[in-house]
């Protein structure tokens, strides 16, 4: 029998397919518009299902945050991989292997003695693997700063020199996070684009090869006004969204694909609450928006059909329990009318890569109601 969500077990993560497809064509028109190829992080959603719509609507190759993650692609047919994380030594041997077998995997450096240890592992090998140089364009994580040429030129000196294949640069803009204007946003794209492309250009001039001009996150990719030097842009909670990426503003609550199906499984009157079977378990204790401006809780209520409840959020969650009650504090008069036991209801997360990740498996949902499972790949 074909599951719908009145059958399927609670809590479970259920997908939206119409509003994920939406959001895959809203990304992919823009980087078309621009003139740059699109390169999905698929850390947000970890499905082959996901990916393959993405690639279908027009994306090349993929960005992961494990090696897990690019053998699970890989062997699900997908070549063109950048491993998206500083390189630790330790897992070259398993980098090594990937490429072997034929998969196109980069590597990322932000430091010479990172390019050191690629280039030694590479020529003892006999493996010329292509690196690529993070910069840090805000301040916000890792990375070389634009302005350090000294040090930028060092690393790509330490890699090509090595015999290794420097690929270009790339950056992520992630206190793009922090925003919440359009102004805001806009600058802080230009800012990480003119920074990405300086470093490139430094390589450049001193005879270092670049090649690619990487730059990324979902907010800055729906910002930029221009994408002058770039060659490709990587994003990856747009095929989903999010509560964080709602109060950023870049899209509404309408257009969060990712929801939790919960289960209404008692009341506490008395405070005006209803109790559900999702709990942070199920949500993930991401709290995001609680530094934004608006607090969401643990999420955000919609009914069955995913339409916004306005006013209920889930206020609170312990393991298997979350709280639901009114965002303002007041207490519902009569929350066991309003939210009978046994009334399913999809809760819009937080951050669709913390909520995601406390499953197994996606419900894919259909427009017609039918729903299929899709794995959610796990672990380092």
């Amino acid at each position: 029998m074909q599951d719908t969500l009145l059958t399927l077990d609670t809590p479970a993560a259920v997908i939206d397919l119409d509003r994920m497809q939406r959001n895959i064509a809203r990304m992919q028109q823009r980087m078309d518009a621009q003139g740059v190829r699109l390169r999905p992080h698929v850390k947000t959603s970890k499905s082959v299902p996901v990916a393959a719509a993405q690639r279908a609507a027009g994306a090349s190759g993929i960005t992961v945050s494990t090696l897990k993650e690019a053998e699970q692609f890989f062997a699900a047919g997908t070549t063109d991989i950048l491993y998206a994380v500083s390189m630790a030594p330790h897992r070259l041997p398993q980098a090594l292997h990937l490429r072997r077998r034929g998969c196109d995997l980069k590597l990322i450096v932000d430091s010479v003695a990172a390019a050191q240890a690629i280039a030694a592992f590479g020529r003892e090998q006999g493996e010329a693997f292509e690196v690529w140089i993070e910069i840090d364009t805000d301040g916000h994580r890792s990375g070389v700063g634009a302005d350090d040429t000294p040090l930028l030129l060092a690393i790509g000196r330490t890699l090509h020199d090595g015999g290794m294949r420097l690929g270009g640069v790339l950056t992520h803009a992630g206190s793009s996070y922090e925003l919440d204007t359009p102004e805001a946003l806009q600058a802080l794209a230009e800012r990480e684009r003119a920074g990405c492309v300086q470093a490139a250009e430094a390589l450049r001039a001193a005879g270092l090869p670049c090649p690619v001009v990487s730059v990324g996150s979902t907010p800055t990719a729906l910002a930029a006004s221009r994408l002058d030097g770039v060659t490709e842009v990587r994003a990856g909670v747009y095929v989903f969204f999010d509560l964080v990426m709602r109060n950023i503003g870049v899209c509404t609550a309408e257009d969060v694909a990712l929801s939790v199906l919960a289960t209404v499984i008692g009341h506490q009157a008395d405070k005006g609450w209803a109790i559900v079977d999702a709990g942070w378990m199920a949500m993930s204790r991401d709290r995001g928006t609680a530094r934004q401006k608006q607090d969401f809780g643990y999420g955000q209520v919609c009914d069955l059909q995913g339409r916004v409840m306005p006013g209920f959020v889930l206020t609170g969650a312990n393991q298997e329990h979350g709280i639901l009650a009114r965002a303002d504090g007041t207490a519902e008069a009569d929350i066991a009318t309003r939210f009978p036991l046994g009334t399913r209801l999809r809760i819009l997360p937080n951050h669709a890569c913390a909520t995601g990740a406390q499953f197994p498996a996606y419900q894919a949902l259909a427009a017609d109601g039918s729903v299929q499972t899709w794995e959610r790949l796990h672990g380092w």
